[in-house]
């Protein structure tokens, strides 16, 4: 396992980072435990979750296992979202974001949050209050990173912009969706984050599943992400995606890897990928996750693999300056 800066902190995670979602859903205590202690016996340092994952559940069963590793260990949660029926559990006003890291340090057994997302872009909230309220916990020692997740790249340009203008600590990641069949974080949010420094820490590599072999035209498991969850089906639904995973499972058998290994690799080898997050839910699932970290892929390969799926114009449309028709640059 190799370890990479996490930005400009000075901070090395794991070039896999695990996430937690299937802890106290999907898996079980004691399978939430075996798949903790694979990750951990690979070498991966930074664990992932949030508060809203099996409605907190997922925090506690963390917190119980990093018990004993706890100083060895990167941990990383989430807020924004709703966690209760008041009106204010939710969001990220200074309300909402000092009691949801309160709660998340309690569920989490431990004295501090490594690194601490913004869930989503509060588009209620002034950016100037969130950043004053995670500037208090900062500063209360509750929180040592601030990050986002699911922001564009003009929000976090914007909430760097407030940091440097109001002298509050900035953001140091963003963990935005990014796989073969999501690309849209290769028009500005990976230029954006290796012009300003910033750590990214991408999920869903294996697209809710599809990327895993299982899926193609006219195939899929009996039981899945894409198969019984709304959200993911209309994420993933469109027709055009089906074809594009039977291609690349067909792709990655005459490459000799498993669709799901090579899914990963593709992620982190991309420019701007500090790490992509893996999850399970269970061991026979997260062998072939774990397995990318050990698969170097070569520009010919990673070339055939993004052929699979449409490249997103760049965020000009010009897209003749990617060809040889075009004035030049510097």
């Amino acid at each position: 396992m190799e370890y990479r800066f996490l930005g400009r902190t000075g901070v090395r995670v794991s070039q896999l980072v695990f996430g937690t979602m299937s802890f106290g859903g999907d898996a079980d205590e004691a399978t939430s435990a075996a798949l903790f202690g694979r990750a951990r016996d690979a070498g991966i340092n930074c664990f992932d979750c949030a508060d809203v994952y099996a409605k907190g559940r997922s925090e506690e069963i963390l917190g119980a296992l990093i018990a004993g590793c706890r100083d060895e260990l990167v941990i990383a949660t989430k807020a924004y979202f709703p966690t209760g029926s008041g009106e204010n559990a939710r969001g990220s006003s200074r309300y909402h974001l000092v009691r949801a890291v309160e709660a998340s340090l309690k569920r989490l057994a431990t004295d501090r949050i490594d690194i601490f997302y913004l869930h989503r872009f509060d588009d209620m909230t002034a950016i100037d209050e969130t950043l004053a309220a995670l500037e208090t916990l900062i500063q209360q020692g509750k929180i040592l990173y601030p990050a986002v997740s699911n922001f564009s790249a003009w929000q976090t340009a914007k909430t760097l912009a407030v940091a440097g203008l109001r002298g509050l600590s900035p953001i140091v990641a963003s963990q935005p969706m990014y796989n073969l069949l999501k690309r849209q974080a290769e028009v500005e949010i990976l230029p954006h984050a290796l012009s300003e420094g910033l750590g990214v820490l991408t999920y869903s590599p294996l697209a809710g599943g599809l990327l895993s072999g299982k899926y193609g035209v006219g195939k899929a498991p009996a039981q899945g992400r894409v198969v019984d969850n709304a959200m993911y089906k209309t994420r993933y639904g469109a027709a055009s995606n089906f074809e594009i995973a039977e291609a690349f499972t067909a792709l990655a058998n005459q490459l000799g890897h498993h669709p799901a290994t090579l899914a990963i690799a593709w992620v982190a080898a991309q420019p701007g990928v500090t790490a992509p997050l893996i999850g399970a839910r269970s061991l026979q699932q997260l062998e072939p996750c774990l397995a990318a970290a050990n698969l170097s892929l070569d520009p010919e390969t990673l070339a055939k693999i993004g052929a699979l799926s449409p490249e997103p114009p760049p965020a000009t449309d010009r897209n003749e300056e990617k060809s040889a028709h075009n004035y030049g640059s510097r």
